[in-house]
Order: C-alpha cells, then sequence, then structure tokens
C-alpha cells in the first residue's frame, strides 16, 4: 500500500514540471517576440517596405537636317512600334508573353540562327534534352569532371536537325519574338517589331496589353529623305535598332549614356554631328519593391529631340549638278578609249566663307546579279579619294616660283623641250615659243614649269647632261607651299576620313619636274576647290564646310527653331603673296577661259560671267576595280581636271571639276571642261535667273 501511494504521488509532481518548462519555453519566445518588435521591429519592417529608384532613359529623334535656303534634306517620320521592356520577368514568364504576342501579330524570322533553335528546343524539351546525356557523362558531371557548361554543350550537339525541323511556323514566330524579349535590358524597351506594323496588329496588341506584361505600343521613327539618294553618301547613315551600337565604339557611347541597342550615326555627317544629332532622352524612375517589380513609374526629365542642322548645300544646284556629272560621264564612256571611265567629281565652294554649295560625285558599277552598270552616289569622293590632276596646279607653281625668288613678275623662258641624260625628253604639248608666267598659264607650258622647278632648286640645266639640285629641300619647299594653298593636305572640312594624299617617294631631279606640273602627288577634288578659292579670294586659304548653323528644335511644331551656333568662315592660313603676283596668275586664269589661245577657251568663250580657271591633263597608271584584269602593268590612262571661279574680277563661286581615267590613249572626251561649262552656266542661270 505504501509503495503505491508512492508511485502514485510522482506523478502531479512530473506533471508540474512538464507545465512548467512549457511555461518558461512560452516565455522565452514571448520575450524573444517583443524584444524583436521593440528594438528591431522597425528595421524589419523598413525592409518589407524597401524601394528601390532605377532610373532609365526613353529615346528621342534625332535633329533634322536643312538645305541653306531651309528644306528638309533628311526628316524623322513617325511609324507604329512594338516594344518589350524586361521588369524582371522570368524565362518561363516571357515565354508564355510571347506566345500570346504570337498570336497577334506576324514577325520575321530570318534573324533567328540554327543556336536560337537548338536554345529553344531545349527550353521547349527539357526532359528530352536531358535524356541526350549518358549516365557516364553524369557520372562525371558528379565527380565534378564536367561543368554545367560543358553538359549544356552536348545536350546542344544532340539535338538532332530532324527535331529542329519539326518547329512549326508559329513556334518560329514566337522564338523571333522571344529572341527580341531576351536580348534587352532590365527596364529598357526593346523595339520588338518597327516595320511593316499593320494598323491591325497595332490595334490588336494595344487592346490585350493586360495579358501582355512588358509588352508596350508607342511610336518609334526612321530617318526619311525627301531628295531620295541626293548626296546620302555625304549624309551618312543611322544604326537600325537591331544593330544597336556599333561593336568597335560600344565603350565610348556607353561612357556617354547610350543603351546598347540604341541607334546611332554610323558614318560621314550623322556620325560626325552624332552628339548635336542625338537629342536629350526623356528620363523615367522606375521604383520597384524588394521583388523586383515595378510598383510606381514618375517622370524625371521630358525629352528634346536633337538639334537640327543648317547645311550650307543649296540642293535644287546639288540635283542639277548630280544630273550634269551623271549625263556627261555616260556620254563620255561612249567615246572610244573610255571603257576604264567610271566616275567624275565637281565641287562647288563660296570662296570667301568656305561654304560647299553643292559637292557631286557620280560612279558606274556593276551590278553583280544583272550585269548592268548602275550610277551610284559618290560625293564621299570628293574628298575621299585622290588622284594626279595634272597641270591645274600651276598656278600654285607660279606663286611658288615668285615667293621663292625663282621668277619674278615677267620672268621670259623659252618652250623648247628639256632633256635630262638616260631620261625622256620632258616637254610640253607643242613648242609655245617664249613665254612670260601669264603666257604660259594661259596656253599650260610645261617646259615654263620645269625651269621654274630648277631654279627653286638651285639646279645648273645643260641638255642631255645630269641635273642635280643644290637646294636638298626643293621637294619641301614645293610641297609645304602647295600645302599653303590646300593641296597635299587636309582642307579641314567637316567631315571625317579626308585623305590627304599620295606623296611620291622619288627624289630623283626629274620627279621635281613632274611635281610642279600635277603628276607626282596625288590630290583630292577638295583640296582643289580649296586651292582655287585661295587663288579667287586674294591668298586666304578657307576651311571647307558643309555645316552652317546649329539650331534648336522647336517640340511639338514643323519649323526651325532659334540659332544655337552659327558656323563663321575661318581662315587657315594666307599664302602670303604680293597683290601684283595675284593679279599676274588672276590674268593668266582669266586668259585660259576668255582669250583664243587658252586651253579652255572653245569651252567657255561667250560665257557673260567671266570665268577664269585652269585645265588639267595628267598621265596616270590606271588602279581602279578592272585593275586584276591587266596584273602588274595596268594601262596609262589620263585624268582630267579643271579649276575655276567667276566673275574673274569678283569671285563669288568657286569651282572644281575631275574626271580620273577619263581615257587611254590618243582619244580626249574633254569631259572636265563639258562639266565645268555647265555646272557654271547653271549656277548662274539659278542665281540670277539669267541665260547665260
Amino acid at each position: 500500500m505504501d509503495k503505491q501511494k508512492k508511485k502514485t504521488s510522482h506523478f502531479p509532481f512530473r506533471l508540474n514540471v512538464l507545465f512548467f518548462s512549457v511555461f518558461v519555453l512560452f516565455s522565452i519566445l514571448i520575450l524573444r517576440l517583443g524584444f524583436i518588435q521593440i528594438v528591431h521591429g522597425e528595421n524589419y519592417k523598413k525592409d518589407l517596405e524597401r524601394k528601390e529608384d532605377i532610373t532609365v532613359s526613353n529615346p528621342v529623334p534625332r535633329g533634322k537636317l536643312y538645305d541653306r535656303y531651309f528644306r528638309v534634306i533628311v526628316d524623322n517620320v513617325p511609324k507604329s512600334a512594338i516594344t518589350f521592356t524586361n521588369q524582371g520577368f522570368s524565362q518561363t514568364e516571357m515565354l508564355q508573353t510571347a506566345e500570346r504576342l504570337g498570336q497577334l501579330i506576324e514577325k520575321n524570322t530570318d534573324r533567328v540562327t540554327d543556336r536560337d533553335k537548338r536554345d529553344f528546343w531545349m527550353m521547349k524539351h527539357p526532359a528530352l534534352a536531358d535524356a541526350k546525356i549518358t549516365k557516364h557523362e553524369k557520372d562525371l558531371y558528379a565527380a565534378k569532371k564536367l561543368s554545367d557548361r560543358d553538359l549544356y554543350k552536348l545536350k546542344l550537339d544532340r539535338i538532332t536537325d530532324e527535331e529542329l525541323k519539326k518547329f512549326s511556323k508559329q513556334e518560329l514566330k514566337v522564338l523571333a519574338i522571344f529572341k527580341e524579349f531576351t536580348s534587352g535590358y532590365k527596364f529598357i524597351p526593346q523595339i520588338v517589331k518597327n516595320e511593316n506594323v499593320t494598323d491591325e496588329e497595332f490595334a490588336f496588341v494595344s487592346e490585350n496589353l493586360q495579358s501582355l506584361p512588358g509588352v508596350d505600343t508607342t511610336t518609334d521613327w526612321e530617318r526619311f529623305y525627301p531628295f531620295d539618294y541626293t548626296l546620302r553618301s555625304v549624309l551618312g547613315k543611322v544604326t537600325k535598332s537591331e544593330e544597336g551600337l556599333p561593336a568597335e565604339q560600344l565603350e565610348y557611347f556607353l561612357a556617354r549614356d547610350y543603351h546598347r541597342n540604341d541607334r546611332v550615326g554610323k558614318s560621314q555627317l550623322e556620325s560626325y554631328y552624332e552628339e548635336i544629332l542625338r537629342g536629350h532622352k526623356a528620363k523615367i524612375k522606375n521604383i520597384t519593391d524588394k521583388t523586383g517589380t515595378v510598383i510606381e513609374t514618375q517622370q524625371v526629365i521630358d525629352g528634346r529631340k536633337g538639334k537640327d542642322l543648317v547645311l550650307t548645300i543649296d540642293m535644287d544646284l546639288q540635283k542639277a549638278v548630280d544630273q550634269i556629272v551623271e549625263e556627261e560621264l555616260l556620254k563620255a564612256k561612249r567615246w572610244p578609249g573610255t571603257w576604264l571611265t567610271d566616275r567624275a567629281y565637281v565641287v562647288l565652294m563660296d570662296p570667301y566663307s568656305g561654304d560647299i554649295l553643292a559637292m557631286s560625285g557620280k560612279k558606274l558599277t556593276r551590278n553583280d546579279k544583272t550585269g548592268r552598270l548602275e550610277m551610284q552616289d559618290d560625293a564621299l569622293g570628293t574628298f575621299t579619294t585622290t588622284y594626279s590632276v595634272g597641270s591645274a596646279v600651276k598656278g600654285a607653281t607660279i606663286l611658288t616660283g615668285y615667293k621663292t625668288g625663282a621668277i619674278s613678275p615677267g620672268t621670259v623662258f623659252d618652250d623648247t623641250g628639256i632633256k635630262i641624260k638616260d631620261t625622256p625628253i620632258k616637254k610640253s604639248y607643242a613648242y609655245l615659243g617664249r613665254l612670260n608666267e601669264i603666257t604660259a598659264l594661259k596656253k599650260s607650258s610645261n617646259v615654263y614649269m620645269f625651269h621654274t622647278a630648277i631654279r627653286i632648286g638651285k639646279g645648273h640645266y645643260e641638255y642631255d647632261k645630269p641635273l642635280n639640285f643644290s637646294n636638298k629641300m626643293a621637294f619641301e619647299t614645293i610641297r609645304n607651299s602647295f600645302a599653303s594653298f590646300g593641296l597635299g593636305t587636309r582642307t579641314g572640312i567637316d567631315l571625317p576620313n579626308e585623305q590627304t594624299g599620295f606623296k611620291g617617294q622619288s627624289r630623283l631631279p626629274g620627279y621635281l619636274l613632274d611635281l610642279v606640273i600635277g603628276q607626282y602627288d596625288t590630290y583630292s577634288t577638295m583640296q582643289l576647290a580649296q586651292y582655287v578659292a585661295t587663288i579667287a579670294n586674294g591668298g586666304y586659304r578657307m576651311q571647307p564646310h558643309i555645316v552652317k548653323e546649329i539650331r534648336n528644335p522647336v517640340q511639338g511644331k514643323d519649323k526651325l527653331g532659334p540659332v544655337l551656333k552659327e558656323i563663321s568662315p575661318t581662315v587657315l592660313n594666307t599664302i602670303d603673296a604680293k597683290d601684283e603676283w595675284l593679279h599676274r596668275v588672276h590674268t593668266g586664269f582669266r586668259k585660259v577661259m576668255q582669250e583664243p589661245g587658252g586651253t579652255a577657251y572653245k569651252f567657255f568663250k561667250g560665257a557673260k560671267y567671266s570665268p577664269a580657271g585652269k585645265t588639267g591633263t595628267a598621265e596616270a597608271f590606271y588602279d581602279g576595280p578592272l585593275r586584276h584584269r591587266y596584273g602588274k602593268e595596268p594601262p596609262p590612262v589620263m585624268n582630267l581636271s579643271l579649276v575655276g571661279y567667276a566673275p574673274s574680277s569678283h569671285p563669288e563661286v568657286a569651282m572644281a571639276v575631275l574626271v580620273p581615267w577619263a581615257y587611254h590613249g590618243k582619244e580626249d572626251n574633254k569631259a572636265n571642261l563639258k562639266i565645268g561649262r555647265r555646272v557654271l552656266d547653271t549656277y548662274f542661270k539659278m542665281k540670277q535667273g539669267s541665260n547665260y
């Protein structure tokens, strides 16, 4: 009985211990919860309510381009677009959205690659993809001898062509859309489709935006050219939305607040003035919670379109000059001995301001598919390609002779050919008698220029004897002087990739004689225009420029805004020539075109605008697109050039014409003179409305 009582008495005790333990544990829990709530509660509450501000930029239209009379050359035209903004969606969510969107729009699948298809197949068939891995490979993976990347590549490689061919057209369309989704960056709108978006597609997507997270309909823009292909090679190009930033300039643009899928100027004027044309993007602040979900959007900065450029070009004149060059190039192509002729260039420039009024280049190229010749714009070639130009440079030779004291006004030389020992005789196209420098320019005497060069080099000439110069810097002297006119140096035009030309490397005395008649170094049409403008305006080398003004845009209005910056005329240097020297060269140039016996008189006689200038013919070696047909020895060809200005007394326009590889053999098509006369006639007709 006593033992039973003892056993019974332990039960309440144990129960009490259990209750006490539970009480203690609950007390500790309550105290802990209270401590957390009182001491750390505010911090945890902030964590739950934590937000993150992410500012993104939306693109704006580029600035417009106008000609000097404010006619639009390059515009922006609106077009419907469908975009996707990744707001932190998972891959599965984006695929579901892509499938829904694929039911509403058409999408070109040309950009879908084989690799895209394989990745897509694996995403759609994960179990089948896993089955392509052997047990041995899985063991290697478990032993860490194969990485995730290795396994993924094995799966990709083992997907068969037959499996890929099972994709339906609809699935490929979904893949193309999904590829656009995944090629963008978080919170940055990515173009899904902006070409040929129909009104029905735009409406369908707009009506279903609630079931298409991240998708939006908007207005995009593209460059429009009211003058079609006129001057297109100089205006340049803008990257397409799928191109984005050029890979070779990626870091440069990213450091300047660009996005990887932004469109930028990628060539010529669009590229050179990118910082001005690009505009200021709209800044949008996306406020997200800690899961990355956007809970609020705020407009921070309104977008502002790019600034507008007013060019120096007169587009009516440009079109007229283009037509002349095209017509005369095609006519020249029909002459005997001109089958290598394929291009021609013209530059018109204001000699006092440096304004480029027109810059025309045309090139005949053969279409690989049709085999037919096609005319292409090559205005770019006026400053990116150089050629031997011949006697057009003789004005610079005479003025160099004056400056060095080699000749003085009225110096006379006999035009008898020069014979250097062991070299062919060097002469003019005919014996021209005894000449002063004015007549030498008028009749284009080579021999007069040879004697001038010999004196600059401080050489002594005897018939059929070696010719040596005591002035070892003769080449530098002449080239530096030519550069002061713009020949053989950068003109400073506000466009990229200007070429200075080739300088002959040999310093044999005979080549110095070739240099002063334009048959050794090479020059561009733009250099010729700057050179003749320097002579025309009294000795000031003006920097040529194609942009006249920069203007602020006017938001919401189709008109020009206020002038932000006007490009003032810039004098690069003077040639330090006496007025008397310039007057004598002016006289020689005027006689070339206005007096019987002048090399351009037959083509310019009767012109009421009093032209002055200098012709040029240079024997050169063909190095064009058909060179491969001739191996190492292509045939010698003749380059034709012409520089001029008008009126001769008070010039208002300077002109340069260059027709490379104009003919080979004895035929002379005079394309330079035909183009030059028609261009100046057209300029003054358009300017004054008179018949010249």
